[in-house]
């Protein structure tokens, strides 16, 4: 591997941590960053959304505070480079809670399915699908209603 590879490679590698860190964090800056302006994001095998960036951070910021609780763990990396552009399979485990006094723990797990593509600012994900492997929910969690 040359030194320009494994530079790549650690930079995919701080970016998918840094899209976890951003929702973990609810800090949706930090979690826009890691895409490109005109990125396809696709969570609808685990309930959620397929848009474009600013569809799918509006509907992260009004879903996600009906969680008390959460973790992004994103692990099992592999990743596929071919000069500026670069494909990603990420495993993602999340431990989530939802509820008042009487919370409700489950988890959900699968892959971040990435096309990535090198920009002036680094690498960021053009492209992702999710894909649910498994979840322990019961109920489908929904925004309120306006």
């Amino acid at each position: 591997m040359t030194p320009e590879e494994m530079s790549d490679r650690m930079e995919i590698d701080d970016l998918l941590t840094r899209y976890a860190t951003g929702l973990d964090q609810r800090d949706w800056d930090l979690w826009q960053s890691c895409f490109t302006s005109d990125a396809l994001i696709d969570y609808t095998a685990s309930g959620g959304i397929r848009g474009r960036l600013p569809e799918v951070r509006s509907w992260l910021e009004s879903v996600m505070p009906l969680f008390r609780a959460f973790q992004h763990l994103v692990t099992n990396r592999e990743v596929s480079i071919d000069g500026d552009v670069a494909t990603s399979r990420a495993a993602f485990f999340n431990p989530m809670v939802v509820g008042g006094e009487a919370a409700s723990l489950f988890f959900e797990g699968g892959y971040y399915c990435d096309r990535l593509v090198r920009t002036d600012q680094g690498w960021r994900i053009a492209e992702r699908v999710e894909e649910s492997v498994y979840s322990t929910r019961s109920m489908p969690i929904r925004p309120p209603r306006p």
